[in-house]
């Protein structure tokens, strides 16, 4: 695992000052950034510059609209082509995730968002096509920079990378050379680097890399795990403090980065890549084994995904199907929604890339100060508590029902559950169903086909749905915890703020005893509950959870050979312990220590990153 652990905060990074590599002779550097991808490597370091591509911005003439427009088009068809020629280099062996990454950025290079901005820069502004691009990827790019939520915020570097590749082909060099001809193991440091660019390397001896930039929800983060490469992301100014050639050492456990280590840090890390690599092996051998505690309770593992790249990895990690699928990145900075059968072609593909294992489709989850080209929402003081999610969706029911349609259409291809966000309420709820229901109805009149049964469902994560969690087991298919957003409303706490990340712990007695709340309204009722937020990606917190008597946990695909073996080295009855002693705490701290006093012992190689 590669996240900060038990609700701490992000260790942050050690900065460098005014360290240069002629400063510390003989002197390690530690730098801490964000663990992308998990391993440990060393090797000496190759510094990549920026990828970007240089050009002139000039006025046209109204003769020359069409002739930069046809460039455009070009350039969109040889960007398209180059990732190809990526896709097919790594295609073979393959399970399939890092060829579907590349396949979205080929989508995205075709989106009718882009293509309408760069047109309308060329027809109005009468700007030159490359300075037209570069205009509409810095517009969309600052937009999603601007966003509260993390996920949004990452996807800049997604639109950044689009626009890189339509400048790399519109200057005529969308060839992959942004690496040198390597002969040797070599870690590769950038600022950044796109997904192309990562999957790139699988036929160069690159064991490793590092980034200025990035978290571990980035697309190029994701594709690391893919092609089993270990990577650090986000570690400030890493370029201006290596020397090219220098030995360094990457964790991707720790999110650590040692420049110029010593005899006795090389050997700690050889051991240290030694014994992962052991424990890789094993964790890959037992990927699709059922996961189970020590005495046989088994427990559903699923995966939280947002595209159908990451499904493909969910399940080659072993996920028995997708708990939490995002659909609000389709309603990414654009100034209409998308309609019904772009929709239904994508939660289509989701639905096939993991049929018959079940596939939980979230309607949007968005409002506030997000997507507000799309829904042109007035601004708020406080998006959090405003028009977000199930309540966006009930004021614009068009919209909505386009969803629902594309996702009952969807239903056919494999199994299907629909998932509602942020309820609150039981009249929310009785809405949703209403228009879920003329959906069914609408395309039943359309004599299209479609599953008989499918499950509509309700997320808790804000308190009064916890409070009320009898009432919404009584009348819903089936329920799941969103922890994230449950410990920010419990606690009152922005979980994107770094400086109460701290206070904003999965273990605070609060939390655990409206989780507690929903568990036995659950078993009461016989109604399906599982957790698909950030606890659940964690051995200590999971086992919790499973303790208290969750059977279905849903997390980051990267997770779930952690959690599983996690679960192989415990008993229910220990698990049961641990749950009604932290139960009785009055603080997080207390918990936590319950908790790691009881089990951390037989966790230690798993939740101290030393396997």
């Amino acid at each position: 695992m590669s996240k900060p652990r038990s609700g701490a905060p992000p260790a942050p990074s050690v900065p460098p000052a005014a360290t240069t590599p002629s400063d510390r002779v003989g002197r390690p550097l530690v730098l801490r950034g964000i663990a992308g991808s998990p391993g440990v490597a060393i090797a000496p370091c190759v510094i990549v510059g920026p990828q970007r591509s240089a050009f002139t911005r000039r006025h046209i003439k109204s003769h020359e609209v069409d002739d930069e427009l046809a460039r455009f088009a070009d350039a969109v068809d040889r960007a398209r082509e180059s990732l190809r020629v990526v896709s097919e280099r790594v295609r073979e062996g393959k399970a399939g995730a890092e060829t579907a990454i590349l396949d979205a950025y080929a989508a995205m290079l075709g989106d009718e968002t882009i293509a309408d901005s760069v047109e309308r820069h060329v027809r109005i502004d009468r700007q030159n096509v490359e300075w037209a691009v570069s205009r509409t990827i810095e517009d969309m790019a600052g937009r999603l920079a601007d966003a509260s939520d993390p996920y949004l915020m990452e996807r800049q570097h997604d639109v950044t990378f689009v626009g890189e590749r339509l400048q790399r082909a519109l200057a005529g060099t969308s060839d992959d050379a942004a690496l040198p001809h390597l002969d040797r193991p070599t870690i590769v440091l950038a600022h950044d680097l796109s997904p192309a660019d990562t999957a790139a390397m699988v036929k160069e001896p690159v064991v490793g890399f590092v980034t200025e930039v990035g978290t571990r929800t980035s697309h190029t983060a994701i594709m690391a795990r893919a092609l089993e490469i270990p990577a650090v992301v986000g570690v400030d100014d890493v370029l201006s403090v290596a020397a090219p050639g220098e030995t360094i050492i990457i964790d991707g456990f720790r999110g650590e980065v040692v420049i110029g280590p010593t005899p006795a840090m090389l050997a700690d890390a050889e051991a240290r890549a030694l014994r992962h690599a052991a424990f890789a092996r094993q964790l890959r051998g037992d990927k699709h084994r059922q996961a189970k505690t020590a005495d046989g309770t088994v427990v559903h593992m699923l995966a939280n995904v947002e595209l159908p790249a990451e499904a493909l990895l969910a399940i080659d990690h072993g996920a028995e199907g997708i708990g939490l699928y995002r659909t609000e990145f389709l309603y990414v900075d654009r100034t209409d929604p998308p309609n019904e059968e772009e929709q239904f072609q994508l939660y289509r593909a989701v639905l096939e890339a993991c049929a018959p294992r079940p596939v939980t489709l979230r309607t949007f989850d968005i409002g506030g100060d997000k997507f507000v080209s799309t829904f042109q929402l007035p601004d708020e003081m406080n998006p959090a508590l405003g028009l977000r999610a199930v309540r966006l969706a009930l004021s614009r029911p068009d919209v909505f029902l386009e969803q629902l349609r594309a996702m009952v259409r969807a239903s056919v291809f494999g199994t299907l559950r629909i998932m509602i966000p942020m309820v609150s309420s039981l009249r929310e709820l009785a809405e949703v169903r209403e228009l879920f229901h003329q959906a069914l109805r609408e395309i039943d009149d359309r004599g299209l086909p479609r599953a008989d049964d499918i499950p509509l469902g309700v997320m808790i994560e804000v308190p009064s749905a916890a409070i009320m969690a009898d009432a919404f087991a009584r009348e819903a298919a089936f329920m799941s915890l969103g922890t994230n957003d449950l410990v920010q409303y419990a606690l009152a706490i922005d979980r994107t703020n770094r400086a109460l990340a701290s206070l904003a712990s999965p273990f605070d007695p609060s939390v655990l005893r409206l989780i507690a709340m929903v568990v036995a309204a659950a078993t009461k009722r016989d109604r399906p509950l599982s957790v698909c937020g950030a606890m659940a990606s964690d051995p200590l917190p999971a086992l919790l959870l499973v303790g208290m008597g969750l059977r279905d946990l849903s997390m980051e695909a990267a997770a779930i050979p952690e959690v599983k073996e996690a679960l192989r080295r415990v008993k229910l009855a220990e698990l049961e312990a641990v749950a009604r002693a932290a139960l009785l705490e009055e603080s997080a701290e207390g918990v936590q220590r319950v908790v790691t006093d009881a089990l951390g012992a037989k966790l230690h190689d798993l939740i101290a990153h030393d396997s």
